[in-house]
Formats: structure tokens, C-alpha cells, sequence
């Protein structure tokens, strides 16, 4: 296994809370998703957000409005739907809980001698 495999699973394995995170301040295109996810350095292309996306809406965590666009075709805006506002406060909570349990490991505290 090499570096880059094991950075791209890491990431992988946080992307659908950060999906989530991004869609739950408001309505939003998925091509700005794909920026900020770039900028935040959780790389991503749309062969894999579009899918992603898809399943979250299956799952009725999210719904999306078409909005008709000056430049060219119409877009769709995603927005978050309760349930997946309730699933995303429970990732949250695991979030917090999983970030602690890694310091814990990686920042153990020194012993008194």
C-alpha cells in the first residue's frame, strides 16, 4: 500500500459528511461543491460526486430545485431535507467522538514519572 492510496481512502471516508457539511448552509450547485472539496484538498471529480449525490438523494437525505441560469441550461441546486439534517447532526457526533479517539492515540498524554 502506498501513500497516496492510504491519503485517498482517508479522504474517501469522510466525503459524504463533508458533502453534506457543504449542502447544509444552503442551496448549492454541485460544480461549487467540486470547488470547495478542491480547495479543501478532499479531491474529488464529478465521476464521483455525481454518484454520491445521487445515493444521498435516494436515501432522502437531500432534494434538489432546477433554477433556470442566464448561461445556458438550467441548474440543480441541492438542498438538504430534514432527514438528512438529523443524519448529519448523527455524523457529526461520530465526527467529534472519532476526532477525539484519534488525538487520544496520536497525542497520548505524557505520564508523570
Amino acid at each position: 500500500m502506498d501513500i497516496e492510496n492510504a491519503k485517498v481512502q482517508m479522504r474517501k471516508g469522510i466525503l459524504e459528511f463533508c458533502i453534506l457539511q457543504i449542502i447544509s448552509r444552503g442551496e448549492v450547485y454541485a460544480s461549487n461543491m467540486l470547488e470547495e472539496l478542491t480547495s479543501a484538498k478532499i479531491m474529488v471529480v464529478e465521476g464521483t460526486l455525481y454518484p454520491l449525490l445521487t445515493r444521498l438523494k435516494n436515501a432522502g437525505f437531500l432534494d434538489y430545485k432546477w433554477v433556470e441560469s442566464s448561461s445556458g441550461p438550467p441548474r440543480k441546486y441541492y438542498v438538504l431535507t430534514e432527514k438528512g439534517g438529523e443524519f448529519l447532526e448523527e455524523l457529526h457526533l461520530t465526527w467529534d467522538e472519532l476526532q477525539g479517539s484519534v488525538l487520544q492515540i496520536t497525542n497520548p498524554a505524557t505520564p508523570n514519572s
